[in-house]
């Protein structure tokens, strides 16, 4: 069958087929700690990514190098995977500092691990060191002048850098 007959859908299922197995091994040399049943997870997540942004991704038959193209998009997979890790270890480690009765249901600890990566990713969205102020402020508890000594900056770009995350964090904010 001639490749512009395929459906897009089955230019995935070729390039599954043809690669599934390279990448799922690829990422597992960049794991290796992890096991191979993350790196086929994240073999699978990689094609699942590559299927939601069909109308962003090249058709697989016009890549000329489809290994160098899944490899790109895995890192992208593997980078959000190692840092839900460090979010879910980072929340595990505060948990541990509460006492038993104090600590929120299974459901609630899973809403709360995703939360955080929602805000994770939306404060990447912000240049580093405004998202770097930003945190110092809120999570740290640190003062503008404080934040503008550790970052080497002026107070007013540490307002203009909390201005542009307030904003930010606002803009996310339900209407109701």
């Amino acid at each position: 069958m001639p490749s512009s007959a395929l459906t897009p859908s089955a230019d995935i299922a070729t390039l599954y087929a043809d690669h599934h197995s390279w990448l799922r091994n690829w990422i597992a040399s960049k794991l290796q700690h992890s096991g191979r049943e993350v790196a086929e997870d994240l073999a699978h997540d990689t094609f699942v990514s590559l299927i939601s942004s069909r109308n962003r991704a090249p058709e697989p038959d016009e890549l000329l190098k489809p290994r160098a193209y899944l490899a790109t998009v895995a890192k992208g997979v593997v980078v959000s995977w190692i840092r839900r890790q460090s979010l879910e270890r980072a929340w595990l480690e505060t948990l541990a500092t509460l006492p038993e009765p104090q600590h929120p249901s299974p459901e609630h600890q899973h809403v709360i691990v995703e939360t955080l990566a929602e805000i994770d990713a939306m404060l990447d969205t912000l240049k580093p060191r405004a998202k770097q102020a930003f945190l110092m402020a809120t999570v740290d508890g640190m003062k503008q002048a404080d934040i503008a000594t550790a970052l080497g900056i002026s107070i007013p770009t540490v307002k203009s850098y909390m201005h542009k995350a307030y904003l930010l964090c606002l803009s996310q904010m339900p209407d109701d």
